[in-house]
């Protein structure tokens, strides 16, 4: 008897363009305000038939753990791209300023996360970990070149944006957030 391989096939190039797209589209009804997506809605806006959106979402949760997941998954690309193309402190400061755009569509997002079957406990533990790993290693360059104290703890960064996300969950807060990763940055260098 023989044994059968299982190995996964990459997505056709297509496929994967109508996945992206039908996540865009997700996200793009969240931005609206639409927490109860239709399904033949998203799909309408994504461009493609509903049986293209049921193949690679058979369910609501599939589709919103799929918006929040590629939200973290390009936070934590970026954090490995601007570690490799600009300066630390640099990096940095871009990074967090991303963290308050995924912030932004996470609060979006929340009540559908919360209607999650079993919660978004799991999912949110998981994400956490990916952006923990991504400020810790930014901090960790910015402190080797010395542009960040070495007393930092990175989450208190994340912990300040958090706060004014909660805080002043004023439509434009994100601007008010963004200047604080400035403020946060220039507190943090060795000489503050």
């Amino acid at each position: 008897m023989t044994e059968e391989k299982t190995t996964r096939r990459r997505p056709r190039s297509d496929g994967q363009r109508n996945r992206e797209r039908l996540i865009e589209a997700a996200k793009a009804a969240f931005q609206d305000g639409e927490t109860e997506m239709r399904f033949d809605e998203i799909s309408r806006r994504a461009g493609v038939g509903i049986g293209t959106l049921y193949r690679h979402f058979p369910t609501r949760d599939a589709l919103i753990e799929a918006v929040y997941r590629t939200e973290v998954e390009g936070l934590s690309a970026a954090a490995q791209q601007l570690a490799a193309t600009c300066v630390p402190a640099e990096a940095l400061r871009s990074w967090m300023r991303l963290f308050v755009d995924y912030f932004a569509t996470k609060q979006l997002i929340a009540p559908a996360l919360n209607s999650l079957v079993g919660g978004p406990g799991q999912l949110y533990a998981t994400s956490g970990e990916h952006l923990k790993t991504a400020i810790r290693e930014l901090v960790g360059r910015a402190v080797e070149n010395g542009d960040i104290r070495a007393d930092l703890d990175p989450f208190d960064l994340l912990r300040a944006l958090v706060g004014v996300a909660n805080v002043a969950a004023d439509p434009g807060w994100e601007a008010s957030a963004k200047r604080l990763v400035d403020i946060l940055i220039a507190g943090s260098r060795p000489d503050a």
